[in-house]
Formats: C-alpha cells, sequence, structure tokens
C-alpha cells in the first residue's frame, strides 16, 4: 500500500472521529469544506483546472460548495475509494496524492489543541524529504533569503538560493514539507540571522 494510500485511509478515520464540523488548518473551512475539496479534485473533471487557474476559480468554489451539501458517510466514503478509474488522478494517485492526502490529514489532526508530531516510518520520512525539497523550490519563491533543509541526521538540501542571507530550517521531513506548504504549526528549529527567520515567516508560502 502506498503513503498516499495509507494517508487517505487515516486522514478519513480522523475526520470520521472528529465530525464535519470540526476546524482545520485550511483558513476557515470546516472538516467538511475539505473534504469537499478532496472529492471535487478526483472526482469533477471539469472543476479541476480551477484550483491552479485563478480565471477559473469561481467555478471550482461553486462546485466544491454544492459537494458539502452531500451526507457525510458519503463524503468520506468516497474519498475513501480514491480516484475513480475515468479521473486524471487515478493512474498517478501514488505519485499526485502522497503529499495532499498527508498535509491535509495534518490540517486536521493540528487544527485540534494538543497535537503531536506523529512517529512515522524512516521510508515514509524519506518519501515526505523527496516531496518537500520538490515543494520548497517553488514555495519559497516569496522570500529574499536562502532556505536550506536539515534533516535530524544532518543530511541538507538548499531549496532557495538567494544571495548569503541564509535560514536554516532543522527537523523531521513531515515537518519541513508542512512548512513548505505554507503550515506553521510545525516543529522546527531556525538557525540564522533573526531578521532573516523574520522575514522568512513573514513571506508567503505554499504551491
Amino acid at each position: 500500500m502506498s503513503l498516499a494510500q495509507r494517508e487517505r485511509a487515516a486522514l478519513v478515520r480522523t475526520m470520521s472521529e472528529v465530525g464535519p464540523d470540526a476546524p482545520t488548518l485550511c483558513g476557515d473551512w470546516t472538516t467538511r469544506d475539505l473534504a469537499a475539496h478532496l472529492l471535487v479534485r478526483e472526482r469533477r473533471i471539469d472543476s479541476m483546472p480551477g484550483i491552479v487557474v485563478p480565471q477559473l476559480a469561481d467555478h471550482t468554489e461553486k462546485v466544491r460548495r454544492s459537494a458539502t451539501d452531500r451526507p457525510w458517510a458519503y463524503l468520506l466514503a468516497d474519498i475513501e475509494s480514491g480516484p475513480p478509474r475515468w479521473s486524471p488522478l487515478f493512474l498517478v494517485d501514488a505519485v499526485a496524492n502522497a503529499g495532499e492526502m498527508f498535509v491535509h490529514h495534518e490540517d486536521v489532526r493540528r487544527a485540534a489543541e494538543g497535537w503531536e508530531p506523529r512517529t512515522l516510518p524512516a521510508e515514509d520520512q524519506d518519501h515526505l524529504w523527496r516531496l518537500a525539497r520538490q515543494i520548497g523550490r517553488r514555495s519559497y519563491r516569496g522570500s529574499d533569503v536562502s532556505v536550506v533543509f536539515e534533516r535530524p541526521d544532518g543530511t541538507r538540501a538548499t531549496v532557495r538560493k538567494r544571495g548569503p542571507r541564509t535560514v536554516v530550517l532543522r527537523g523531521e521531513p513531515a515537518e519541513l514539507l508542512l512548512h513548505a506548504f505554507g503550515r506553521d504549526r510545525v516543529r522546527l528549529e531556525t538557525d540564522g540571522e533573526q531578521r532573516d527567520i523574520d522575514d522568512l515567516t513573514a513571506s508567503s508560502r505554499g504551491v
């Protein structure tokens, strides 16, 4: 079973436990809103372009809002079943959905008080490390400092090169990936001049 499949199943379990009205880290979205987003992303081909093309976002949001009217149990069942065979995501589920399912699972988990990072298998952390480096190269474009990721074992990757001002983000790949996706509820250490750290923190992040 791929990381995407395991995180999908875990996300559905967590959503089922907290219910449809629980908060998430996706702005003002509840778990029902997030579930509708995941459903539309995989099952409504006409709405997919609006996820990345701002001019088409209104249609995508209209479709997403309509999906929130579906019974909660059916929403979860459709998400758990994964992309259908006719979906563009069906053949690339393991590649396209590992980060999506992991990050949104943590969006639900970390919206609750008292959250703690999960202990993930080494192979999952390795997978997330590859994703973090890929996303990091696009995520920090709004920053004027160089950004270096460092794993607990000392392995490093420069994800943004922007002159001598440098901030090192140190932590597990899961935490680095979440930070690259714009999440602030992460467990990371930072090295660098305080003004550079502040600039990085204040900059826009995400893809």
